[in-house]
């Protein structure tokens, strides 16, 4: 009891403001998922006896025709039963056409599939939905989350230190890390005390130290900011926007700028902002490509921008797209939306496969791995920025979703698949003892995954 009143009114209100979110979310992402299931099944004549939003002890529940719907006791998933789904029933003849297992392979896949297949529609509407609204949709690459030093600003503390270009930064003070943004709160805690980096280095590891530059930040003079001088983007031209002055004087897509007015360029930021700070004046710009060294005269173009104190200035542009750093998907009317829906849907599935598949290898540690006490913090936070961030998270996680649902592991709808997929194969089902074995195996595997991505959620509450 004592320790109950430890927590604020604040803290207990916040935590119930995250617990709504968490059981919106979730129950958003369930509910799409098994209306997949259930759809399905009635549109091949399979009889739907429940269909449960939750686990466990039923809370509430209405008959309606055949199926009862019910919301269970433990929000953390749902499930459709089918008629005839156990394989052990007595069914008579009459009663086969509505049974699942007495179903065609076709259509019991179709049936199986469709739940993940949902929530790749959920998403899709979500993010046509925002693009018709004007909302552009921004996937990043997978290549620039990774600790990857693509570049380096002169004489920072970076340089000095000895770290190069294309060096894999793997420990920070000793700990494990497998994005930029643990690597810059590894350095934030650190105060600006030296900070021991292992870096991959060809086939070597070199530990280095750094010690980052204090600077007090310029919007927030009581916060310090702490300069390492890696930057996430080298001056590479991605691309070539039309009727640009880039496209005037001859630059071209995979460009490198080496130099500005005889000042050398390192870093993508470095070059922008002397291209900003010289709207209309000529620049000598010097690049390589493809190991010859070009010269070229581009005038940036002055676009007039608002400060966020509300001043308008005149700034430089030359339109050039920055190289591999994600792609902005927008649509330019309500009809090209579903269109450019698709192409968002796709780019997320493409960011997430790839991400589970550096998880499964290594590349990304597996500390990244989140349960329902992350979803719940985020879902709070995405809340607090208004309803179209609670929509995008949404989308994303329903990706997510699909994508581990259609993993070949038993016990999910990925490893039904899979059965069917050797039903089809050999011919005949596999035993009943086969797919008990499998199905204890998934099942036990489940179960470590949601332990071991809760104690992650817990011990990131504990930092």
């Amino acid at each position: 009891m004592n320790n109950f009143l430890l927590f604020s009114p604040d803290s207990i209100f916040i935590f119930g403001q995250k617990l709504w979110w968490f059981l919106v979310v979730l129950g958003i992402l369930v509910t799409f998922h098994e209306y997949g299931h259930y759809l399905a099944a009635r549109w091949v004549g399979v009889k739907v006896l429940k269909f449960s939003i939750g686990f466990g002890p039923k809370l509430i529940g209405r008959q309606i025709g055949d199926t009862e719907y019910i919301v269970s006791a433990i929000p953390l998933g749902g499930y459709v039963k089918l008629f005839g789904e156990e394989g052990s029933e007595t069914i008579s003849v009459a009663d086969q056409r509505q049974s699942f297992i007495h179903q065609s392979l076709p259509h019991k896949m179709l049936i199986v599939a469709a739940g993940p297949g949902f929530n790749f529609i959920l998403s899709y509407l979500i993010f046509t939905g925002m693009l018709a609204l004007g909302s552009p949709l921004f996937v990043p690459n997978i290549d620039n989350i990774t600790p990857i030093i693509e570049a380096i600003t002169p004489e920072s503390p970076a340089e000095i230190a000895g770290l190069q270009i294309g060096d894999r930064i793997i420990r920070a003070n000793e700990e494990e890390i497998s994005t930029l943004g643990e690597l810059y709160q590894k350095v934030s805690k650190a105060h600006g005390r030296p900070v021991t980096l292992d870096v991959i280095r060809g086939n070597s590891v070199k530990t280095l130290i750094v010690t980052p530059t204090v600077q007090m930040a310029p919007d927030n003079p009581d916060e310090p900011q702490y300069i390492l001088g890696i930057e996430d983007h080298a001056p590479l031209v991605g691309g070539i926007m039309p009727d640009t002055p880039a496209m005037a004087a001859g630059l071209q897509k995979d460009d490198r700028i080496i130099q500005i007015n005889e000042t050398p360029i390192a870093t993508w930021s470095q070059m922008t902002e002397i291209v900003r700070n010289n709207a209309g004046t000529t620049l000598q710009i010097q690049v390589d490509r493809d190991g010859k060294m070009i010269s070229l005269s581009i005038t940036p173009e002055g676009e007039t921008i608002t400060t966020p104190d509300g001043e308008t200035k005149s700034v430089g542009r030359i339109g050039i797209k920055l190289a591999g750093a994600g792609t902005l998907i927008k649509s330019t009317s309500v009809f090209l939306a579903p269109w450019e829906g698709l192409k968002a849907t796709w780019k997320w599935c493409e960011l997430t496969m790839i991400g589970l598949y550096k998880l499964l290898t290594g590349e990304i540690s597996s500390k990244h791995l989140g349960g329902p006490l992350m979803i719940a913090s985020v879902s709070g936070e995405q809340a607090q920025q208004g309803m179209a961030s609670v929509l995008w998270l949404i989308a994303i996680l329903s990706i997510n979703l699909g994508i581990l649902n259609l993993l070949p592991i038993p016990i999910l709808d990925g490893g039904h698949l899979f059965f069917f997929a050797c039903e089809a194969i050999l011919g005949r089902p596999l035993g009943d003892r086969s797919r008990e074995m499998a199905q204890q195996i998934g099942l036990v595997l489940l179960v470590f995954l949601m332990v071991y991505a809760t104690w992650n959620d817990i011990s990131r509450l504990l930092q």
